[in-house]
């Protein structure tokens, strides 16, 4: 399975709903540290998939 940055957006997207949502404050902050790491993965997955399609790119307009 090929996991996106969308995935992990999408997760982090939740996280933060929970903690909008939670009223004791432990749970408010689990909820933002969780946000906040899966906005971190989405980041660094982002970059890969972008330096992938640069690399694709490049390699499509070398000469054969």
């Amino acid at each position: 399975m090929s996991v996106t940055s969308e995935f992990y957006t999408t997760r982090a997207d939740e996280a933060a709903r929970d903690a909008a949502a939670a009223t004791l404050d432990n749970v408010r902050e689990r909820c933002l540290r969780s946000e906040a790491a899966w906005r971190s993965m989405a980041s660094r997955i982002a970059r890969g998939e972008a330096m992938r399609e640069t690399l694709a790119a490049e390699k499509a307009d070398r000469p054969a």
